[in-house]
């Protein structure tokens, strides 16, 4: 059904997420400093009433409202259940740290529930102007919390290189968006040209086109803007530094959620748009879109996943080391991107956000304020002094290695297999043999903690209830995709269904 007016019920998640945001500040303007438990408190409920909202619209599949602008499908629904995942658990390893620090907590938490609103709003996106808009909330939201260290000249620098370098990456999206718009011109059509991405892709399978040359610009340049916002090489050049310097909790925010935001509105455009369109007769002897952009991807996805497992290798800094390990993550998720699959996207996706929040919640802990304990050195021999924290961040970096019984291990083998499936075995090899290299910089700090002297100065952490609760479902969450992942595998294959139907 084609709804085109207002529809409140199909952006109640994100209305709730905003007005949560909105009641924060207030409540933080009136009592002139908010009690951090109760913004926490307002924010774990507004996203759990947030879920309850994404849940009452799985029934409602293939409606748009709002001239088209908002679409409820599943693959909205699955990557809206993830961002909201990635904010619950940073806002719960977010409340003895915000404490610690001693930072004002009615705008972190406010912060955080906008940007989570433009997380959304990428997901649930069906014209490419609501695309940027969403982007761009989630990105100033996530501009400031680099900086909110405001004292922490480390942190400054995150969030000023962060803001600049999103601003040219923003500007490469935005003129390939307008090259899009004017590529679709079609005289007497209503409109004439389109931002709608289910009238692109029809125009483009048509080939009534104003000019093919301008489309492919307006792909490449979109393939710039979001390969900057997953972290992609060559546009990756931002994240070590940013990575280091923002404060952890709003790291591990960065590494997980803007980044499965990106991904989720990437593989809208360029696996439910324009992947299988081709230009019509008569417009050149130029590849087809589908060509063309799966060569782009390919080749970065092989630089991507390369550099950031070979750079992560000499890395004496854990967050650096996790930086250039998200990095080597964007490149295996850009695997199934590139196989046309957004199951296995999905999956990967979620896997790496439970593995990646656990593991900068135990990196949290060990730091403590200012996170002055960040070097691989401080790790060593933490194994005799706080077991629980080693061995829960030794299962993290396993995963992430991909150790079977692991939701790691699953997600990398659904992405090399749709793209084996594919056809592009040389592809998988390289990133199998990319994953083999990743053991080295992992095992070196479980090596660290459990086999290397004390390092002196060490007191294991008193670890808040918030902390722990966190840890515990990342850790819960970690094995549960690894051993039992069916259950979120049916969920994503009715959306799989339903898109391969639309492909047709």
């Amino acid at each position: 059904m084609n709804k085109v007016g207002i529809n409140f019920h199909a952006i109640l998640p994100e209305t709730i997420t905003a007005v949560v945001a909105i009641l924060i500040m207030v409540f933080d303007a009136i009592s002139r400093q908010i009690e951090r438990r109760v913004a926490g408190a307002l924010s774990l409920a507004g996203l759990a009433a947030a879920a309850v909202a994404v849940v009452t619209l799985w029934n409602h599949d293939g409606e748009t409202s709002y001239g088209g602008m908002i679409i409820n499908d599943h693959f909205r629904l699955i990557f809206a259940m993830i961002f909201l995942i990635v904010t619950f658990l940073t806002v719960l390893i977010s409340l003895r740290w915000i404490k610690d620090e001693e930072l004002p907590v009615g705008e972190y938490f406010a912060l955080l529930m906008f940007a989570t609103t433009g997380m959304l709003f990428m997901s649930a996106a069906n014209n490419l102007v609501m695309i940027f808009l969403g982007l761009e909330i989630t990105s100033i939201s996530t501009y400031v919390l680099c900086g909110y260290r405001r004292r922490d000249t480390r942190s400054n620098e995150s969030a000023m290189k962060y803001f600049i370098l999103g601003s040219y990456s923003t500007a490469f999206l935005l003129y390939g968006i307008a090259f899009i718009y004017g590529a679709t011109y079609q005289a007497g059509a209503n409109p004439a040209a389109t931002t709608d991405l289910q009238l692109i892709r029809e125009r483009i399978a048509s080939g009534h086109l104003f000019s093919k040359e301008m489309l492919f610009a307006g792909a490449a340049m979109m393939i710039v803007g979001f390969g900057f916002k997953v972290a992609t090489v060559p546009f990756h050049v931002w994240s070590p530094d940013v990575y280091e310097g923002a404060p952890t909790p709003v790291t591990a925010f960065l590494s997980t959620g803007s980044k499965a935001a990106a991904f989720a509105a990437f593989s809208r455009v360029f696996i439910l748009t324009f992947a299988g369109a081709s230009v019509g007769a008569g417009m050149g002897l130029l590849p087809s879109l589908q060509a063309a952009s799966t060569g782009a991807l390919v080749v970065m996805a092989v630089l991507t996943m390369t550099l950031g497992n070979m750079v992560a290798i000499v890395q004496s800094n854990i967050k650096r080391m996790l930086a250039y390990s998200s990095i080597a993550h964007a490149g295996y998720a850009l695997v199934g991107l590139v196989a046309l699959n957004w199951q296995s996207v999905a999956f990967y996706l979620l896997s790496y956000v439970v593995i990646n929040i656990g593991a900068f919640a135990v990196i949290e802990a060990i730091a403590r304020r200012g996170d002055k304990r960040t070097e691989i050195s401080d790790y060593a021999g933490i194994g005799f002094q706080s077991l629980g924290l080693a061995s829960a961040l030794s299962l993290f970096l396993l995963s992430l290695a991909g150790i079977p019984l692991t939701a790691g291990f699953v997600g990398k083998l659904l992405v090399f297999k749709s793209a084996w499936a594919a056809g592009f075995h040389s592809l998988v090899i390289i990133a199998v043999i990319n994953s083999a290299i990743s053991w080295y910089y992992y095992l070196r700090v479980i090596v660290a903690m459990f086999f290397a002297e004390p390092a002196t100065g060490f007191k294991s952490p008193r670890l808040a209830r918030s902390l722990v609760t966190a840890l515990v479902l990342a850790v819960l969450g970690t094995l549960y995709l690894g051993i039992l992942p069916g259950r979120v595998l049916d969920a994503l294959d009715k959306p799989m269904a339903a898109i391969t139907t639309a492909k047709k």
